[in-house]
């Protein structure tokens, strides 16, 4: 049943020591698997210390085992080594420590290492740690190259050496890790997260320099994996182990066969960069020559032509085409005022022969009376009355002295004379 606790009655420490102690010897021997991160092995004591530490999380566990039990082992057991062990957990009360008593170890073989690194493959690869979308380019020429690497070793001598023979201006960042054994992923994911962080690397080397599957089990570590991919920095992996790859080859974003062809990958070599230039000034000196001459052959084909000869021709031929269009000008306005003037001729002589003063002119004449009224009937005068006769170069003022009817009748009095009648 459950253990009853309270702040007014709390459980002392050596009742959970002791139920904790009691749930881990009711749990009976497991099998677990592990790498092999120390050995201690005493003289004159019958049993063998071990710490078997898991190989992807940060955790591991002590190990017990008799001499016998570990004397039996073929090959030898040593630090790095993947076993395979049958225990049984223990729980010390007195310290509060787990440990596992081994009843029998197993070495896990090649072709199982290689199986399990298979199926974690398959696993990373689901989840999208390999796909070549999320590659990421190499800079063209890096501010500061970040080199994952074992201190004085040969994978170090030739990244620097090469790089820097390629491109003597190259800078480093070197961060030093195991670069094998139990202590290896741990090492190497603090240095990749180091170099990360620095503001001025660009692209970052792992190199080692080969060995055996058993010697780069740590760069097919979960843990490596998964820090790799997170990166922002391009990753080269240059272990140096061409028939069988570690899981690093694959979640880098360029896989190097040696640390030497890493060398070649991060940095231009300035021989071929500088002849590039060469070549290019070269290419460019001929494209300008080359416009230079077509130019200068176009400009003398013009300067060639009779217009370029003799430019004033050019000036007299449009001077002609001037002197011309003004003519032509002038004779249009001429015509076009000659009609306008016969125009205004006809017009006033037709004006004219309508005027009142040419009627007078033809020997008629216009009687008005004293105040300026025109007569037109001799019924509008009378006798002894003053009236003005208009000419043709002026007045005549006369005295009435009589009218007379005109001889004949007009229709107009005919008309009346007839309506009278009716």
């Amino acid at each position: 049943m459950p253990l009853e606790t309270s702040p007014g009655a709390p459980a002392p420490v050596r009742q959970i020591a002791n139920l904790i102690s009691g749930y881990i010897d009711r749990l009976g021997a497991v099998w677990v698997e592990g790498q092999v991160a120390q050995v201690s092995r005493r003289p004159g004591v019958g049993t063998v210390f071990l710490t078997l530490r898991d190989s992807v999380a940060d955790v591991s566990v002590s190990v017990t085992c008799t001499r016998v039990t570990f004397d039996s082992l073929n090959p030898p057991l040593v630090e790095g080594a993947s076993v395979i062990v049958n225990a049984k957990p223990t729980y010390y009360a007195p310290r509060g420590t787990l440990s596992l008593f081994a009843r029998e170890i197993r070495m896990v073989g090649l072709g199982e290492l290689l199986a399990r690194l298979e199926r974690r493959r398959q696993l990373l690869a689901a989840e999208g740690l390999f796909d070549q979308a999320r590659k990421r380019s190499l800079p063209f020429l890096p501010t500061r190259v970040g080199l994952v690497t074992a201190p004085n070793s040969a994978a170090e001598r030739d990244v620097l050496e090469n790089a820097r023979r390629r491109w003597p201006a190259v800078a480093f960042e070197v961060a030093h890790a195991t670069m094998q054994g139990t202590r290896c992923a741990g090492e190497v994911i603090e240095a990749l997260r180091r170099l990360e962080a620095h503001p001025e690397v660009d692209v970052i080397v792992v190199a080692r320099g080969g060995g055996s599957v058993e010697d780069l089990l740590p760069f097919s570590d979960e843990g490596i994996i998964r820090t790799v991919h997170a990166l922002r920095t391009p990753v080269v992996s240059a272990i140096g182990h061409e028939p069988d790859t570690p899981l690093l080859d694959l979640v880098a974003d360029v896989r190097a066969s040696t640390p030497t062809d890493a060398a070649k990958r991060v940095v231009p070599n300035v021989a071929e960069e500088l002849s590039g230039v060469r070549w290019a000034r070269e290419r460019l000196r001929t494209l300008l020559v080359g416009r230079v001459e077509r130019e200068q052959h176009t400009l003398d084909s013009l300067r060639s032509r009779p217009v370029l000869a003799d430019p004033r021709s050019l000036l007299d031929d449009r001077t002609a085409e001037l002197d011309a269009l003004r003519e032509r000008a002038r004779r249009s306005l001429s015509h076009r005022l000659d009609r306008a003037a016969d125009e205004i001729d006809h017009h006033r002589a037709r004006a004219r022969a309508l005027s009142p003063l040419e009627t007078l002119r033809r020997g008629y004449a216009v009687l008005q009376d004293a105040e300026g009224h025109v007569v037109s009937t001799i019924d509008e005068v009378a006798a002894g009355g003053r009236v003005s006769v208009r000419v043709a170069d002026g007045r005549v003022h006369a005295e009435v002295t009589g009218t007379e009817p005109a001889s004949g009748r007009t229709d107009q009095q005919h008309e009346q004379d007839e309506d009278t009648d009716g």
